[in-house]
């Protein structure tokens, strides 16, 4: 990574303790290159973080995680996510192709082992890693666990969701036709993933509005509105690698829990 003019000195030297040290395009192979960026001291105790999604990215803020006079941590985005390039493809996207991707990252900032942080699907992902590499692994912080199971998928979706917001259920639901609403969340991958616009638009803007809300301790609203998931604004990301990883269970294929 090329330093900028800021990278050796202590963080409370610079105006911003939370600017990049570092930052670039990590090429990974597979027509790949990811967005890489180091925040911190040079000489600091070394830490990753893992986004969530999968398919978010990193958002500046996540760098506030990290003490600046502390650690020298590492922030990506996976692949088709965020910065990488590229933009959105799930080509050649698969759990241990992330992994393997960490790895090439904490060779080249020169780590013997770093110290793991992630949420949700970020914790899936930082569990799968110290499974594969444990010496690797100096530490861990994880928060709303999720181990990437079906079980799990199933609960949020169609156990807590009716008993905590019935009517956003019945929304749910209802964007489905009548024969899809007893396997919805197979249904909802598959209109997700269809090719017309017509069809992944609604569907896309649905579970993203819908999975939003059930991650909110006090969400602003907690129905869906139909009007706009026909909306031509930009559609959100998540959904599109998220339904890809779910369909096809790139979640759990390699771990062993």
């Amino acid at each position: 990574m090329a330093p900028d003019a800021d990278a050796g000195k202590a963080s409370a030297n610079r105006s911003d303790p939370f600017a990049p040290l570092t930052s670039e395009l990590l090429p990974v192979g597979d027509s790949h290159e990811i967005y890489v960026e180091s925040v911190g001291r040079a000489d600091g105790i070394a830490a990753v973080y893992l986004h969530g999604g999968p398919g978010s990215g990193c958002q500046p803020d996540h760098r506030r995680l990290f003490d600046p006079e502390r650690f020298h941590a590492v922030l990506f985005d996976q692949r088709g996510a965020g910065k990488s390039r590229p933009t959105g493809s799930r080509e050649a996207n698969t759990l241990p192709l992330l992994i393997a991707d960490m790895e090439t990252i904490r060779e080249k900032s020169g780590f013997e082992r770093w110290m793991i942080v992630g949420g949700s699907w970020g914790a899936t992902l930082a569990l799968a890693y110290a499974e594969a590499h444990p010496k690797r692994v100096s530490g861990m912080v994880l928060r709303a666990t999720f181990l990437g199971t079906r079980a799990e998928l199933e609960g949020a979706f169609l156990e807590s969701l009716p008993r905590f917001y019935p009517g956003l259920s019945d929304d749910f639901l209802k964007l489905l036709p009548l024969e899809d609403r007893r396997h919805p969340l197979d249904a909802y991958w598959r209109r997700i993933l269809d090719s017309d616009p017509a069809v992944h638009g609604p569907a896309a803007r649905a579970w993203h509005d819908t999975e939003r809300i059930l991650s909110e301790h006090a969400p602003s609203r907690t129905r869906l509105d139909f009007a706009a998931l026909r909306s031509t604004r930009p559609l959100p990301a998540t959904p599109f690698m998220e339904a890809y990883y779910f369909k096809n269970g790139e979640l759990v294929k390699t771990m062993e829990f």
